[in-house]
């Protein structure tokens, strides 16, 4: 079990959730609302502070997905292709090993679960 977690710009959440509805066997979603800071604006996009910047002042959608280890690699490039726009701050799409997934309600394990 995989999950992927990406973190894009708020105004192609929509590109992206279509995307995703797209592919065969989509397992489902979760979206949050994120706060934080990339590399930053300075030279080579290298953070640089200010004392009239807030640090947290890019606002992203944080999309969180568990799937199968086989459908992770299409769920990444599925985000990816969707949210990007060629500019700084476009976001990032991570992919991590998941140990154990249960689903509360019924007790299911691992790709049941899902």
């Amino acid at each position: 079990m995989k999950e992927v977690k990406a973190t894009i710009q708020p105004h192609m959440l929509d590109r992206v959730l279509s995307a995703l509805r797209a592919l065969p066997h989509f397992t489902g979603v979760t979206v949050l609302d994120t706060i934080g800071h990339g590399r930053g604006r300075g030279k080579d996009h290298a953070y640089e502070a200010s004392p009239t910047e807030s640090l947290f002042t890019h606002k992203h959608k944080r999309i969180e997905i568990v799937c199968s280890d086989e459908l992770a690699p299409s769920i990444a490039e599925a985000i990816r292709k969707a949210a990007h726009t060629g500019h700084p701050g476009d976001g990032i799409v991570t992919i991590a090993d998941l140990e154990r997934v249960v689903r509360i309600r019924t007790g299911e394990e691992q790709e049941q679960a899902v």
